[in-house]
């Protein structure tokens, strides 16, 4: 006798090869117009399915988890992060959660070089001169920047994401410094020519760029607070692609409008997705709607992930990318 597919309920709309994959393996209901699932609908979901695949903007936390059905046995997350998962509480209930981690390493490295290079070249905001029909020709003193040749880089979270900057960064002739929980291998070190910084405050207030790649967890949350953002100097930059929580975007905003930091680059924020509006107000702001790793290869190879995780774990296999709560 055949065994029964399992019920897969995806919640956001996923590249039409991911999906069609899906639909050969399992049974599989989709989200065709890609609505943001409410409380409600994911509650729904849970109740019914034997695997759930969710995204970021799928808020899973213990109320939530409460209402699961007793069918449902992994959460097969799209996307690395899940910081939008009560991972405790699915372990509790005997829920396994999985990722896609490794996939995004490049291209959220790529976006976060892109802003690097964007906010100090103030190269958005002569974009959008250049389409209002304002600009009148090149002069000496037109568009200045900064460069960032020979800039010291701190990167905060020095893990597959933060190297990949790392090594972008040398390209372009910066001098790499890092926080993290502890020093990464010697051979990383020695090859990003890398210096570790023990203290956060420290390396804040001797760095050009700062540049963000730590996870949300309780630990850092507004781990860049008010009282740290103030030890960068006027003249510094900060991006961030990681999570918008990581940083008192309030504070941000304050230091920004004051004068009391040159410019941000920004991919996520702290109420996403609604945005500080005086942040898209200010011309040393570039920011992005989340977009680090929006690439057509990027989202294929998560989707590849999540199928390959559901395949094993459906076979009795623990999957590959299970994550525990005490990793996080």
């Amino acid at each position: 006798m055949p065994t029964t597919k399992p019920l897969v309920v995806v919640t956001r709309k996923l590249p039409e090869p991911i999906e069609t994959r899906m639909a050969e393996l399992f049974r599989v209901e989709l989200n065709l117009d890609d609505h943001p699932f409410s409380r409600e609908e994911l509650a729904a979901a849970m109740a019914k399915a034997d695997i759930l695949v969710p995204t970021v903007t799928d808020r899973l936390d213990a109320a939530v988890l409460s209402q699961a059905g007793p069918n449902l046995r992994l959460i097969a997350n799209f996307g690395t992060g899940v910081d939008h998962i009560d991972v405790a509480t699915a372990h509790q209930r005997g829920i396994t959660v999985t990722n896609t981690p490794d996939v995004l390493t490049e291209d959220t490295a790529d976006m976060t070089m892109a802003l690097i290079l964007a906010v100090p070249r103030r190269l958005v905001e002569g974009e959008r001169l250049l389409h209002s029909g304002q600009w009148a020709g090149w002069s000496p003193t037109h568009m200045l920047g900064n460069r960032i040749w020979g800039k010291r880089l701190g990167i905060v979270g020095m893990g597959r994401i933060g190297q990949a900057v790392a090594r972008r960064a040398r390209g372009f002739g910066m001098a790499v410094h890092y926080h993290n929980r502890r020093p990464v291998h010697q051979d990383v070190e020695t090859e990003l020519e890398a210096t570790y910084w023990d203290s956060l405050d420290q390396m804040l207030a001797r760095m050009d760029v700062i540049s963000v790649h730590c996870p949300h967890t309780p630990a850092t949350y507004h781990l860049l607070s008010a009282r740290r953002l103030k030890l960068l100097h006027p003249t510094s930059y900060i991006v961030n692609t990681a999570r918008g929580e990581v940083i008192d975007e309030n504070a941000l905003v304050r230091m920004l409008s004051n004068g009391e930091l040159a410019g941000a680059g920004l991919d996520v924020f702290e109420q996403a997705p609604a945005v500080n509006p005086k942040l898209l107000s200010m011309k040393n702001v570039v920011a992005i709607p989340h977009m680090g790793s929006a690439t057509i290869e990027g989202r294929i190879d998560m989707g590849e992930k999540v199928i390959i995780n559901i395949k094993t774990f459906s076979d009795g296999h623990r999957p590959p990318d299970r994550v525990l709560p005490n990793l996080l």
